[in-house]
């Protein structure tokens, strides 16, 4: 009876007491599947059931396996308060994050995953143990397309998975797994909001579940709606202004776009045969008032951070279902349906304009002062201006302006993707079963875009084509001025996956030494994936300015699979062996690509426990990844990352390599070393694909110890080392538009090197890339990555001995946490003494996202009849700054803890109540300058949104 009245107590009074003083959240994270109690296993193996693990198609009745899994359980979403997958996954020590809510540019409304920061391209993502739709020409998944509602666990497995699963595992594997256990109904809602009271989400689901034929079969469908409100960079006070750093990088400082709505006109006229006093020579005229200009300054900045969203909105529809049904003696046959809407909008400032344009004297001379007609006047009669006539009138000028006339630039992309499969499986004999499934999935994506300009129109309005556009000053252009020159912009994606698989498994004979008999998979596999990206005639002819231009994409190719598994239990409880096991996997795989042609991929493993409370394990994977479509493809789009210009430093000026390189690439003599040579933090390219790709590999060795000490019951710990080299990897020449800059000016110093070509022919007359021949950085397999560390997982679990609303209580105690020994980039295998180090490094010249050395998510939970408490605490060591060359103001990002609490509650048998505030003590993120990767910090690795609330209910009936 005591008991009792404190679960009444609990249910009508205390607990909403206490969770109202709470609002609180948590994680509780799993463990790895290989430090599970004996006694389960135990349990398991007299029961007579078998468990198919992720990474592997032998059902087996014990779990350790010789390749690390980390395990999310189910009550990991519900007590972290969170909706999305990514939430809870970019907690994970092994995960770099990938796209994320808080990616606004780029963005394109999706969230990746990025497992050891290898990159979302090298992480598989299975549904149940099956590959996953894809959303683009990336052959990436959409987290936001799972239901993570319906999650039962999420299974992360460490290393190359190819020869199990086929393309793509060089990272890793990451299989949710679904519920398959629902009878009845279950409904819930959630709502979310942070401590200023914006950003706001919600979310309500119901999924009903049945069995069929009295226990033969069963069926689950579901449906859910999700909206998360935006927030914009000018709400939060470290985002609400676009940051720079002094010129001796010793502070930070209001900074901005040079690209402002007063426009910047600079005459192409070189520096010293500009006549002296004209307004229009450099550093150009600045019109701050209508009509009037004045010499522009270096003050003369734009803040566009408050128009950018700092989390982007979202809004979802998810429906699905899936079954199965015994028809006849235990062949099975089952089905899975799946359909998502998912809109999501990217918001940016308005358009900012640049380039050089063809200015009609008599067209403009309305709107400007007659002291700038006789300016223009003046320069009009001079030789030296490229592309100049004298006296005809027309003068060439360096133009940016931001035509915020036409509002913020809005990219809504609205995506609709379904997914369904069929299978059979059941036995063969006692001892072996057939599974068979063929799946099919598409998605789609309409992509607008508001608030584009015209290049064409916009030279045409200058020029005297059509009708003048005034653009000498803050808000001068018309509304016909605005519509003249602006461009509604669409685009669309396609992409398909066909999966066809039928295996073979189960067990051949014992080897009588105590272990369990020799089991088997052997199977076969064909892939198809097809893709197309579909822009209007305004995106594919490059007209636009404001969002990136790019050609038409379109490609397919298939793969066909043989695949075979072995698992060969040696021995077991003798003298000196309680556990010894080898494994073993191969996959041969043709590609229709004639670059990459027939592969092998292959596993071997080994665990070996001489006693109970200790085991080790080991594995060795080598691994493929084909290219994909985009990378093969791809038609040239324009780009925009944050890069370096090294002919803009002034150290540039006084190392007489680089500025002769500089010179030799389009650098006026005079320019180079100076400011002026680089305007903007973001630098135009072009990329695209490459049609001749090959395949990547990847060869990677983990080996681990797990200990489970029979003298501290409740108690396991895993240690598991991993290394993960990929070889001929895929990226962009150099790696990327910033590192064949240091490549070429820095690194290997030679004007016909492929690098330094890139940029010949790519600045204008005054040194700067203006985007008018942006330089081509497309596709090739030149580089190398290596990533190598530690993993350890400990999970203590002790009974209290008492209970406040229970008659017991216990304490559970859970930490997952990497040691990152290694995070390498080498961009060109050719030359191997050039390395980016990033492990504990950070920053815009190569390793972009931190990548601390020390990442772990630890947790504190008391479990009291029907109340868990919860306390989770998440660490990120120390990060630098990975270029050597440039002093920046903030060098090094602190350690970053975050802290969180949260209670559910069981209120009655069939309603549990589950509120929290992740963020206690409202950490912000360090303030960043220009080694940023947008809202003056790095949003997808820092919380962003302060303190944030949460109160969710679920209800079963």
């Amino acid at each position: 009876m005591k008991t009792i009245s404190k679960i009444a107590l609990l249910r009508t009074g205390v607990a909403p007491a206490i969770l109202g003083a709470a609002l609180i959240s948590s994680a509780a994270i799993a463990q790895d599947t290989a430090v599970l109690p004996q006694d389960t296993e135990a349990g398991a193996a007299a029961s007579g059931d078998v468990i198919v693990v992720t990474g592997s198609r032998i059902a087996r009745r014990n779990l350790d396996t010789p390749a690390p899994i980390a395990v999310v359980g189910q009550e990991e979403f519900k007590l972290s308060g969170t909706v999305n997958v990514e939430q809870v996954i970019n907690t994970l020590p092994q995960v770099i994050p990938g796209t994320t809510s808080f990616s606004n540019n780029p963005g394109g409304g999706v969230s990746t995953l990025n497992l050891r920061g290898l990159g979302a391209t090298r992480t598989m993502v299975l549904v149940n143990g099956r590959r996953w739709m894809f959303y683009d020409a990336s052959q990436l998944v959409d987290l936001n397309t799972i239901p993570t509602f319906l999650l039962e666990d999420v299974n992360v497995v460490t290393g190359g998975a190819s020869a199990v699963y086929g393309s793509d595992a060089l990272a890793g594997v990451v299989d949710f797994t679904l519920r398959k256990d629902l009878v009845g109904v279950e409904a819930g809602a959630q709502y979310n909001i942070t401590g200023d009271g914006d950003g706001r989400r919600y979310e309500a689901y119901i999924a009903l579940g049945t069995e069929l034929g009295d226990g033969r079969g069963h069926a689950t469908v579901y449906g859910e709606y999700y909206n998360r409100a935006s927030v914009f960079q000018g709400a939060r006070g470290f985002s609400n202004e676009a940051l720079g750093e002094n010129d001796d990088s010793t502070g930070l400082i209001p900074g901005g776009s040079s690209t402002t709505p007063q426009g910047r006109f600079t005459s192409t006229i070189s520096a010293d045969a500009c006549p002296t006093g004209n307004v229009f020579c450099s550093p150009g005229a600045f019109y701050g008032s209508a009509g009037v200009s004045r010499p522009r300054t270096a003050a003369d900045l734009y803040n566009f951070a408050p128009a950018n969203y700092l989390q982007v909105p979202q809004e979802r529809y998810l429906l699905g279902g899936y079954a199965d049904y015994e028809i006849a003696d235990g062949h099975t046959a089952y089905t899975e349906v799946t359909f998502v809407n998912n809109r999501v909008a990217n918001e940016l400032a308005a358009t900012p304009v640049t380039g050089t344009f063809n200015v009609n004297i008599a067209a403009v001379s309305p709107f400007i002062s007659a002291s700038d007609i006789a300016a223009l006047t003046q320069l009009d009669g001079i030789a030296g201006a490229s592309g100049s006539t004298v006296g005809d009138g027309v003068v060439p000028l360096s133009i940016q302006r931001r035509v915020i006339e036409s509002g913020s630039r809005n990219s809504l992309d609205e995506r609709n993707a379904f997914r369904f499969l069929v299978g059979m499986r059941g036995p063969i004999t006692d001892a072996i079963s057939y599974d068979a499934y063929y799946s099919y999935a598409r998605t789609r994506n309409s992509n607008i875009q508001a608030g584009n300009i015209s290049r064409s129109a916009f030279q045409r309005g200058l020029d005297g084509t059509d009708p003048a556009i005034n653009i000498f000053g803050p808000g001068t252009l018309t509304q016909p001025m605005v519509d003249q020159i602006s461009i509604l912009a669409q685009n669309g994606d396609v992409s398909t996956l066909q999966v066809a698989n039928a295996s073979i498994s189960g067990s051949l004979f014992n080897f009588g030494m105590g272990g369990d008999d020799v089991g088997f998979a052997l199977g076969g596999e064909y892939r198809k994936m097809s893709s197309e990206f579909i822009p209007d005639t305004a995106l594919s002819s490059g007209d636009v300015i404001g969002f990136n231009a790019g050609d038409p994409t379109a490609g397919s190719y298939n793969v066909k699979e043989i695949f075979a598994e072995l698992r060969i239990p040696i021995a077991a409880n003798k003298p000196g062996i309680y556990q010894l096991e080898v494994t073993g996997a191969g996959r041969y795989s043709d590609y229709s690509l004639g670059a990459v042609g027939g592969v092998w991929t292959y596993a071997a493993g080994a665990t070996y426990a001489p006693i109970r409370d200790i085991t080790f394990r080991g594995q060795y994977a080598r691994a493929v990844r084909a290219p994909n479509v985009s990378e093969l493809f791809g038609g040239q789009a324009v780009g925009f990352p944050t890069a370096q210009d090294p002919c803009a430093q002034a150290a540039a000026a006084t190392d007489a390599t680089v500025r002769d390189l500089c010179v030799a690439t389009g650098v006026p003599a005079a320019a180079v070393g100076t400011a002026g040579v680089q305007i903007n933090s973001q630098i135009q390219g072009v990329f695209g694909g490459n049609p001749d790709l090959q395949e990547e590999t990847s060869d990677s060795y983990t080996a681990g110890v797990v200990l489970r000490p029979s003298f501290v019951p409740g108690l396991s710990i895993t240690a598991d080392w991993y290394n993960i080299t990929v070889k001929n990897s895929i990226s962009v020449l150099g790696g990327g538009l910033g590192n064949s800059l240091d490549l070429c000016y820095n690194q290997i110093q030679d004007v016909n090197s492929v690098y330094c070509q890139a940029f010949v022919g790519s600045r204008n007359a005054l040194g700067q890339f203006d985007g008018e021949v942006p330089p081509a950085i497309l596709n090739a397999n030149v580089g190398k990555l290596e990533v190598e560390g530690v993993d350890i997982d400990i999970s203590y679990s002790k009974p209290m001995g008492f209970g406040l609303f229970g008659e017991e209580s216990r304490i559970n105690f859970q930490f997952m946490g990497t040691y990152t020994i290694k995070n390498n980039v080498t961009p060109v295998a050719d030359l191997p003494d050039i390395v980016n180090e990033c492990a504990g490094k950070f920053g815009v010249l190569a390793c972009g996202d931190p990548t601390p050395k020390y990442k772990w998510t630890t947790r504190l939970s008391w479990i009291d009849g029907p109340l868990t408490s919860s306390f989770r605490w998440r660490h990120l060591s120390s990060v630098r700054d990975d270029d050597d060359t440039t002093d920046y103001f903030v060098e090094k990002i602190p350690s970053y803890n975050l802290f969180d609490l949260s209670f559910s509650a069981d209120v009655t048998e069939n309603f549990n109540m589950s509120m929290g505030v992740n963020n206690i003590f409202n950490k912000t993120p360090k303030i960043l300058g220009f080694n940023q990767e947008q809202a003056n910090t790095y949003p997808g690795t820092y919380d962003v949104l302060g303190r944030d609330f949460f109160v969710s209910g679920r209800l079963k009936f």
